[in-house]
């Protein structure tokens, strides 16, 4: 990896707001770092994986970078959150729907300050990041509800709830109805009879 881009590596880790040291090399320079370090992550990919991602990363960054002093620049309003920080985030969400899903943990995928992801998620999503996650966590559950013949007590515990009372308290919040007449009304007669 060359010196350059070393040093945005360096730059882009630390969490500083404005990152002078890429925004005041020509574009050309910037654009011969990205491709340095997405060649050295080609090379790495096979023997190295840690080394690989370390240079996509660092790409990511120096990119993400330019299009926000880009839109910065032209008086655009920046986005609350990138393209590929709402997909890591719905990815690890997704992932993790069985786990404790905090903020904090959020705000490390997304790689913003925890203060500063909270009210980006809110702008991107419409929601604040606990509120998405309950959303995802029902709706994991009514397809579990359709699709298996999981008890109730499980199909809680397997997407995150603390137990079935979580699950249909709100539920009912969310729908209106509790889990097992909804279940019977939209699952399949063998599954809704096993639930009851």
């Amino acid at each position: 990896m060359s010196v350059i881009a070393r040093q945005l590596a360096e730059t882009l880790r630390s969490d500083a707001p404005k990152l002078p040291s890429a925004t005041s090399l020509p574009f050309h320079c910037l654009a011969s770092c990205v491709a340095q370090l997405l060649e050295t992550a080609r090379r790495e990919l096979d023997s190295d994986q840690e080394a690989a991602k370390a240079s996509l990363l660092t790409a990511s960054c120096i990119l993400q970078s330019e299009i926000e002093r880009h839109s910065e620049a032209n008086g655009t309003r920046r986005l609350a959150l990138a393209g590929w920080q709402m997909a890591q985030v719905r990815a690890f969400i997704e992932d993790n729907l069985h786990h404790k899903i905090n903020t904090r943990d959020l705000s490390v995928v997304a790689q913003r300050s925890k203060a500063h992801f909270s009210r980006s998620f809110k702008q991107a999503f419409g929601e604040p990041p606990h509120a998405y996650v309950v959303k995802q966590r029902l709706a994991r559950a009514c397809h579990l509800m359709v699709t298996s013949a999981e008890p109730l007590t499980n199909i809680a515990l397997s997407v995150g709830f603390s137990d079935q009372a979580h699950l249909c308290r709100l539920f009912r919040r969310a729908f209106g109805q509790s889990p097992s007449s909804w279940r019977r009304e939209y699952g399949h007669p063998r599954q809704s009879q096993r639930s009851v």
